[in-house]
């Protein structure tokens, strides 16, 4: 009696088993058709974008805005690089993006540092006071900007727009990087200190090289700001020398016509650059974003 109780209880146990695992793959069914929907859904627009840019004003506005082109006109990508100075304006976009990345993070970083691992009376204030940054809308600051960079002759500069985004994107930057930092164990740096190592050693061979993670985070975030910025580079730029992808697809928008097909085009240049730093440090962005919600 009992052996058979045993077996009963035993397949009772099988059945509700096979019964979770088949629960479960229909939950993981129904949750990954849905992130499938969601991805179409999210990469369409580019599809479109892309084929967008291979059509001529005639094509856009007598067929419908989700037909394929029947000629693709690839010839819309080598005009505007070699015709529309959209090379000069992707050069431009480049350095400039490159160059206020690589100060602002390199300055946020040692900020964060001083504030989080070292002592000193006027942390807090000076954290406070990066942190109020995060609440003065941009807008509000153009015309003082624009009457301090022309009271230093940096208007039609690329120095202008380059402060502008290290001073804009240090507030957010830090606020990423202290969740980070404040997870960071302290045993390494003090074996480093009793070593005798000196605090400029410690962050440049230590402690930055263990922010990789987050540092990569705050790479993507300050980049896609900066390629994408439209406001700062329009009032502070005027000249084609300094131009950028955003301001320069201007170009191409008449007073009596408008070439779409190289307005598609540029967009899918600019857009291009963020796609390919995004797929090669998504990774990373996710590590970032996972260690530094996290205070430990």
């Amino acid at each position: 009696m009992s052996q058979h109780r045993t077996k009963t209880n035993g397949s009772y146990a099988d059945e509700t088993k096979i019964m979770g695992q088949g629960v479960r793959r229909l939950g993981y069914g129904i949750l990954y058709t849905v992130l499938g929907i969601i991805a179409v859904l999210q990469l369409y627009p580019l599809l479109w974008l892309f084929f967008f840019s291979l059509k001529d004003n005639s094509e856009i506005f007598s067929m419908s805005p989700f037909a394929l082109p029947t000629n693709p006109k690839w010839e819309n990508y080598l005009n505007v690089w070699s015709q529309g100075n959209i090379s000069l304006y992707f050069f431009n976009s480049v350095w400039i993006t490159v160059v206020a990345v690589v100060i602002t993070v390199l300055s946020a970083s040692m900020v964060t540092f001083a504030i989080t691992r070292m002592k000193w009376k006027l942390s807090k204030p000076v954290l406070g006071l990066f942190m109020i940054g995060l609440m003065i809308p941009v807008h509000s600051t153009l015309i003082p900007l624009f009457n301090f960079f022309l009271k230093l002759n940096l208007i039609d500069h690329p120095l202008a727009v380059i402060l502008t985004y290290i001073a804009f994107n240090l507030p957010l930057t830090i606020m990423i990087l202290l969740g980070f930092y404040y997870a960071l164990p302290r045993e390494v740096e003090e074996a480093a200190i009793i070593d005798g190592c000196s605090v400029h050693r410690i962050f440049f061979q230590i402690t930055l090289p263990m922010t990789t993670p987050v540092i990569s985070t705050t790479v993507i975030i300050n980049m896609i700001y900066n390629w994408n910025e439209f406001i700062f580079i329009n009032t502070f730029i005027s000249s084609d020398q300094y131009k950028t992808l955003t301001v320069g697809i201007q170009n191409f928008i008449g007073q009596y016509a408008t070439d779409w097909g190289a307005i598609g085009a540029t967009l899918m240049i600019s857009i291009l650059p963020i796609l390919i730093a995004f797929l090669f440090l998504s990774n990373r962005i996710v590590e970032g974003i996972a260690a530094g919600s996290v205070k430990g």
